[in-house]
């Protein structure tokens, strides 16, 4: 995302994160934001973004409990750029999560990636990227996720269905 006017929340999006917010489970956003990395926008956007959704979230009633960001490129081998696991552990310090019992919701390989190295389940969403992430790459995966959903809502759907 390069300008904040090209923000969109996909539909149901509200819904599912108050879902989360009413069952009590920490909603924490995970991104790697390159773009600034690279030069391409300042960090002022990536707060920019951050502080759009987040009002529109809390317009509809729901909210994000923290968000981190990893503004380095690849080359830069930083700790919290996904998939490594810097973002994470963070936020299981700073928020009380046990990653074990976490869930990481994404749609890029990378995503699933950064779950199984922190010990969380997997759900890969068929929304933004994921369809031609699940459709082109993953059968060449050595990991798969542990749930494949077509979007945020059905995956609150998973992560919230009873189990015995």
């Amino acid at each position: 995302m390069n300008h904040v006017s090209r923000l969109r929340i996909l539909p149901h999006v509200p819904e599912a994160i108050l879902r989360l917010n009413d069952a009590g489970l920490p909603v924490i956003v995970v991104t790697n934001q390159s773009g600034v990395g690279r030069g391409y926008f300042p960090e002022s956007l990536v707060h920019s973004v951050h502080e759009l959704m987040t009002q529109q979230l809390q317009a509809a009633g729901a909210h994000i409990d923290a968000i981190y960001y990893c503004p380095h490129i690849s080359a830069d081998a930083c700790e919290c750029r996904k998939p490594k696991t810097g973002m994470l552990e963070r936020a299981s310090r700073e928020h009380a999560i046990d990653l074990h019992r976490s869930f990481v919701v994404g749609d890029r390989q990378g995503d699933i990636e950064l779950a199984r190295r922190a010990g969380a389940c997997s759900i890969l969403v068929r929304t933004g990227y994921g369809e031609g992430e699940y459709l082109w790459n993953a059968p060449k995966w050595a990991i798969q996720p542990d749930f494949v959903a077509a979007d945020l809502a059905e995956a609150v759907r998973w992560i919230l269905r009873p189990t015995k």
